[in-house]
């Protein structure tokens, strides 16, 4: 967290906007720990998961950050305990990451939605991402074993950073991966103009870095730095040729925009996995089998599809974490 109203989760940036007195009180709660929070009151019964209720008589908190894509992973880790017999504290909603990870490792909580790229960048103090997600993952994995928090197994989900352009940007020019718009900007140079974030255009991680990986060379007028909701709306109009965007965000799908593809893997990996506080997941082992069928359907399809029911057609976060495990099969509403 770079301030309040600024929160970062895994290579994304999101911006809120918070009463003073409600700002201070988030600050505090996210130094001190988590000290509240209320049950989760699902009626769900086990579907494809839960079955035989193997957490009958567990106790667990569920936690996570405050972004919309957080709310939806944490809902659908405590939906699915509910269903196989825990009863569940709903401790979700916690401003930056350092709060919610810091629950998880005191146990405060006792699982979460983690992204690999924020636990090895941010948590674990390394500097430079592992190309190959599984490779970092397991990094990550291994690292975290001595401060207590057990990962379990990753899902497709990883919400990174990446350039989309509009479909008429798209027809005109035809680019599908950095390196072809890398090639686009050296020979049609006023072709390729930028809306991107002030952070990213300074991150060692995000422009600057990416033309070094690519071989581009940009220049200045043609990038400009705007918040990131209008980079968005601005991309969609095709006032840029490309607009930096996060690759889960639901704003993709809704304005039918085009992710670059990173050919060269420059991107730091930031897959969503659970995190389990090794102590509970010791009394708790089959924890692991009941999220995994869940976590292996999410992807960044799934989460754009979701993250714009809530972030474009303004419906609760939860809800939308309860129809889509409705739907998918892994709960039956009682």
């Amino acid at each position: 967290m770079r301030g309040v109203g600024v929160v970062r989760h895994a290579g994304a940036v999101r911006r809120v906007r918070l009463f003073p007195a409600v700002a201070a009180l988030l600050v505090l709660a996210s130094g001190c720990g988590l000290t509240s929070g209320s049950p989760m009151v699902d009626d769900v019964e086990p579907g494809s998961i839960g079955q035989g209720r193997p957490l009958e008589g567990a106790k667990l908190t569920v936690t996570s950050k405050e972004f919309t894509e957080q709310l939806i992973l944490g809902a659908i880790m405590g939906i699915a305990f509910q269903a196989a017999g825990a009863e569940v504290v709903d401790r979700t909603g916690i401003q930056g990451s350092v709060g919610s990870r810091e629950a998880v490792v005191k146990g405060e909580a006792d699982a979460g939605f983690e992204y690999t790229g924020t636990a090895w960048i941010t948590y674990q103090g390394n500097s430079k991402p592992i190309p190959d997600p599984r490779e970092q993952w397991l990094a990550v994995r291994e690292a975290d074993a001595k401060n207590g928090v057990t990962w379990l197994e990753p899902s497709e989900l990883n919400n990174t950073y990446a350039l989309a352009m509009n479909q008429a940007n798209f027809e005109r020019y035809g680019t599908r991966t950095l390196s072809e718009v890398a090639e686009l900007a050296r020979t049609d140079p006023g072709a390729v103009t930028l809306c991107v974030e002030g952070e990213f255009a300074n991150r060692a991680d995000g422009l600057p870095g990416m033309e070094e990986a690519y071989g581009m060379d940009i220049p200045a007028g043609n990038v400009t730095q705007m918040d990131t909701g209008i980079i968005y709306t601005q991309t969609a109009e095709g006032a840029c040729t490309y607009g930096e965007v996060f690759t889960t965000d639901g704003r993709i799908k809704s304005m039918n925009l085009l992710v670059m593809e990173d050919d060269k893997r420059f991107f730091p990996n930031y897959n969503a996995a659970p995190t389990v506080n090794t102590d509970t997941f010791e009394e708790w082992p089959a924890i692991a089998d009941v999220l995994a069928p869940v976590t292996e359907k999410l992807d960044n399809n799934v989460a754009q599809t979701l993250n714009a029911k809530v972030d474009v057609d303004g419906e609760d976060p939860h809800q939308v974490a309860l129809d889509w495990m409705v739907e998918e099969g892994f709960v039956k509403e009682g």
